[in-house]
Order: C-alpha cells, then structure tokens, then sequence
C-alpha cells in the first residue's frame, strides 16, 4: 500500500507520493474533480474511460465503498489522484475500503501529492497526458515512453469500448426514491415503453426512469432505429458516454432517423451533444472541462438558478449550433451551452447529469419533463385518433 509512487505530466512536471489501490503503470488524460463527495460513483462512471482522476477535495476514503454505489458493472477510470487517504472508513453502509475496492478493480492511485499545485497546472495549461507508475522501481523514461504514445480522447471513439454488445432489459429503480408520488408519476395506468441507447450509461439514470413508471430495454450504441421504429416505442434516451462525439457518425446518422420519425427524445451530457450533431452543431474540446457537483447552471427561460453535476471535456460550439435548436439553458462559470430543444421535434437534451450521483437533485425534473413529453404526444395520437373514428361515422351517416 505505502509503496513509491509519482505522477508525469505531458508537460514535463513530476510529482512523488506513495501508491495504494493497484500498484504498475498506468496511462490518461488527467482531469480534477471538485466533489466533495461520491468519489465511488465517480470512479464507476463510464464517461471516465480513459480519463485520470484528480480530486480537489483533500480528504478521500472516510466513507468506503458499496455496491449500491456503483454506476456501472465495473470501473472505467484509468487511475486516482488524491491529496490524504484515510485509513478508516467510518460508514455503516460500507463493505469495504477504498484502497481493497481500486485494488481489486486493478485502479492504480497516488495519494500524498500536492494537489491544489496540480488544479492551477491544469487551470493554466489544460487536461493533457499523465502518467502514474508505482512499485519498488519508478522508472521516468518508460513513463515518458507511454505517454508519447498514448493518443488522448480528441478525434478517438470510446464509446464502442463501453456500449453493451447485446440488448438487455433493465428493472431495477431507486430503494430511496421521493416519495411524492405525483412527481414520479407513479400512478399513471400503464407502463412507458423508453429505448436506452446505452453511448456509457450510468445505472442511476436508469433507476430514475424505472422510479417513473417506465419499461426500458438498453440498445448497443451501434444499433440501428430502423429495426426499431416498427415496434411500439414512447420515447428514447440518449445516454451519456465517454471522450469525444466527433467520430461517432453512426450515432449521429441514427439520431437524424430518430428526428426524421419525431420520437420523444431526450439527451444527457455525450447524447445532448450528439443530438446537437444530428443538425450539423460543431463540438469542440474544452480547456479543463467541466467535472464536479457544484456547478450552477441557468434557465435561460425561467431565470432560474439550479446547482448541477458535470462531467465533460466537450462542448456544444455557440457559433456553429443549428437554427432548429433553441438554447434553454447556460452554465454561469463560463456561459457555455448546457441544455437546447428542438423547435420543431419533440427532442431536447442537457450538457449535466439530471441523475447527480454524486450532486444535487435541482435538474433531476427534466426526467418529469421527458415523461410530460411522451404523455402529451399519446395523449394527442389518442385523440387524433378519436376524431378520425367520429368523422369515419358522420360520412357513413
């Protein structure tokens, strides 16, 4: 656990520390993280493939880990970067500490390092390629060697490494879930068949739907709408992911049949991005990203305020976004677009994570406006088809 171990950046800078969780070599884009909390479900989520994890709050591990925590079967960060472990975990919901949990899921962490000193190097010169390397040897020049080689996430397609390769079904909701049953649309008298296209899908996301009355079947990314259009469908969800979009054109193609058949549809964080592809908007790489639970975020249409849960390195060009969007709301650090509608369709989407976990649940309603949306079209399919019934009987008359 208390072996050697430093950290390289691109850029030249190296710092020593110790290593717990798995001890070798590991290579990603570094990226810091200002939650204070949830650094499991952090850890777990697939929108951190290939990506190095540095969190900004110093004291990490006093609350273990579980496995309801867990958004995902298995852990996708490539590595951890931490100021002080703590040794003892002080939770009764615990199983099992954070150094056994990243050993057995072989994450390689480096722990007692400065770093506030790491957050300002990032600040000022961006998420770029790092290193770790722990055990009894450290060998720099090897460090740099994989690093030179290592591609980054610009221009590369993750998200066919963390799709599924099969359908699956997924039933499992929220144990905690509110109570207001009226918000959760609990007593609706049947069931919302959702398609989930699964780009690195979180398991909360799912849970909030399945809260609301849903039916979810989880497709491939690569799988094709045409194959489903044809069966009974109420909505689709596009799901976050990791790395760029830009690559991804067999998504985008897909998601311009979706548009083309008017499905209600609804994006998080890699698909909002995606839906805005769909209609020709540029996606461009940030300079540290957005990744933490504390970001505000404004309803350019309410005014209101809400503080959400981010985790992007990519963004929506304000420049080059379609005119058959409309933006619906910014991010107040940077003013950055975080949600946009169609004018035209039934599709809107938002850069942040709606499900938190970890964060708050301030944007967690965009799941009710998603069902809203799905109700209102039955609702007016039910009535088209009324009044056709009712004129069909005048003629015969």
């Amino acid at each position: 656990m208390y072996n050697l171990a430093l950290l390289l950046l691109h850029t030249g800078e190296i710092f020593y520390g110790k290593s717990f969780g798995a001890t070798g070599l590991t290579i990603g884009e570094i990226v810091f993280n200002t939650s204070m909390t949830g650094y499991q479900e952090i850890i777990s989520d697939p929108s951190y493939y290939k990506q190095i994890i540095m969190l900004t709050y110093p004291h990490i591990g006093n609350v273990g880990t579980n496995d309801e925590d867990q958004e995902s079967y298995k852990t996708y960060a490539s590595g951890l970067v931490i100021k002080n472990l703590s040794i003892l975990d002080s939770n009764y919901r615990s199983t099992m500490n954070l150094h056994f949990y990243l050993k057995k899921n072989n994450i390689i962490s480096i722990t007692d390092i400065d770093t506030r000193m790491l957050t300002n190097i990032l600040r000022k010169k961006g998420s770029q390629k790092c290193c770790i390397i722990s055990g009894k040897k450290l060998n720099i020049n090897l460090a740099k060697y994989k690093i030179f080689f290592f591609l980054g996430l610009k221009n590369i397609d993750l998200v066919k490494k963390v799709t599924n390769k099969k359908i699956y079904k997924w039933n499992l909701g929220t144990k905690n879930y509110l109570k207001n049953k009226h918000n959760l649309y609990k007593n609706i008298f049947f069931k919302l068949k959702i398609i989930v296209y699964n780009y690195g899908i979180k398991h909360s996301i799912m849970r909030m739907l399945i809260d609301r009355d849903c039916i979810l079947k989880i497709k491939p990314a690569f799988f094709k709408i045409n194959k489903i259009i044809k069966k009974k469908i109420d909505g689709i969800l596009l799901s976050n992911g990791p790395g760029d979009p830009n690559p991804c054109n067999y998504i985008v193609k897909n998601i311009k049949l979706i548009l083309k058949k008017n499905i209600p549809t609804f994006g998080i964080c890699l698909g909002h991005q995606l839906l805005a592809m769909s209609c020709g908007a540029k996606i461009i790489k940030m300079k540290f990203g957005h990744h933490g639970a504390n970001h505000p975020v404004q309803n350019l249409i309410t005014k209101k305020i809400m503080i959400t849960s981010q985790n992007h390195n990519f963004i929506i060009d304000s420049k080059k976004i379609s005119k058959n969007y409309k933006i619906s709301h910014i991010s107040l650090f940077d003013k950055t677009i975080q949600g946009i509608y169609h004018k035209k369709k039934m599709a809107f989407s938002f850069q942040g994570h709606p499900e938190a976990n970890p964060g708050t649940n301030d944007i967690s309603f965009l799941f009710n406006d998603f069902i809203n949306i799905i109700l209102n079209n039955l609702y007016y399919k039910i009535k088209k088809f009324i009044l056709k019934g009712v004129k069909c009987q005048k003629e015969q008359i």
